[in-house]
């Protein structure tokens, strides 16, 4: 594994790139994830140099981690286009500092794990996030949804069957574009599919989103291996498969279009469509675990952020019947 660039041979960085090495052969992390560890371990040992600070094990201690998340909460990533008019800059977002102490804390830990004298990574505390907001869609905005692709062209097919199937599944924007013909079992309405963190779940299909699915299907004269594949302008039949797939980019701009064309209230995205899936599930009475293992959830406190809205149908429910029987 190439080493972190930007940056001369020294301990730390040399133990940096066996804990790269580390994620990807044994914990199977995926590219994303050792990407985004690299970005965050790099900008560390930039600002140690930056500051003078020695790129050795032994330097990394309470005080050094102090001053970095100060200047962590003090980079500037530059304006969003509402503020540039006002002169306001925008910094790291909390949530973004917090990947970096994370994978800060996660090379720590690995360091102590085999047997280097370093800081406790438990010394170092997470920020403070606030609850996470969840935008999900009511039952008559997933409706509309739903209903606002033109049935008339090959793409307006594809677009209602890919909009059933993540109402239907609750799938990352990822998994379903992964997705081949020969891996989805139209007959049982079932498939498998590999999550984050390599966890495999099997995902199961409405009997709505399975007819739309099949409908769409059986206009594709083609061979291609992809469930959803491009079908703008004229494709070689001998084109490499990948090269007809549709991409994660694509199958936001779709949705886009279609929240823009019903004129839907929320910046509906794929992710609004599994938030949507799963509260739709706790709505209907669904318990948790149920919901964490459709989600593909490595713990169930991910999938409580969806709790809010129990809590919300449970104080209707209580103030509809509650001292209504008679007694008190």
């Amino acid at each position: 594994m190439p080493a972190l660039p930007n940056e001369p041979v020294s301990e730390l960085s040399n133990k940096a790139n066996d804990f790269l090495e580390y994620l990807e052969v044994e914990k199977g992390s995926s590219p994303l994830t050792i990407r985004n560890y690299r970005h965050y371990l790099n900008r560390f040992t930039e600002w140690l140099q930056k500051e003078g600070i020695r790129l050795e094990l032994r330097d990394i201690n309470p005080e050094v981690v102090r001053q970095y998340r100060v200047y962590l909460s003090r980079i500037i990533v530059g304006r969003p286009p509402a503020r540039r008019a006002s002169g306001s800059e925008r910094t790291l977002s909390r949530k973004t500092q917090g990947y970096h102490v994370i994978a800060l804390r996660s090379f720590l830990r690995w360091l102590i794990k085999n047997d280097f004298k370093v800081m406790s990574p438990d010394k170092i505390d997470l920020p403070k996030i606030s609850d996470r907001q969840v935008k999900f869609l009511s039952g008559d905005q997933v409706d509309r949804l739903l209903n606002a692709p033109s049935l008339s062209t090959i793409q307006g097919k594809r677009d209602k069957a890919i909009l059933e199937m993540l109402f239907s599944t609750g799938l990352r924007v990822s998994e379903l574009v992964g997705l081949d013909q020969d891996k989805v079992d139209l007959n049982r309405r079932e498939f498998g599919v590999v999550g984050k963190g390599g966890r495999a779940r099997v995902v199961f299909l409405s009997q709505r989103a399975t007819k739309w699915l099949e409908d769409y299907l059986r206009e594709r004269s083609d061979k291609f291996k992809p469930l959803f594949i491009r079908h703008k302008g004229k494709i070689d039949p001998t084109t490499d498969h990948e090269n007809v797939r549709l991409t994660a980019r694509s199958i936001q701009r779709i949705i886009k279009k279609y929240a823009e064309k019903m004129k839907l209230p929320v910046d509906v995205t794929p992710h609004v469509l599994r938030h949507s899936f799963a509260t739709d599930l706790l709505m209907a009475g669904a318990d948790l675990r149920s919901v964490q293992e459709m989600l593909g959830h490595k713990n169930v406190s991910t999938t409580q952020i969806y709790t809010h809205v129990t809590h919300k149908h449970l104080r209707e429910i209580h103030e509809s019947f509650h001292g209504k029987g008679g007694s008190r």
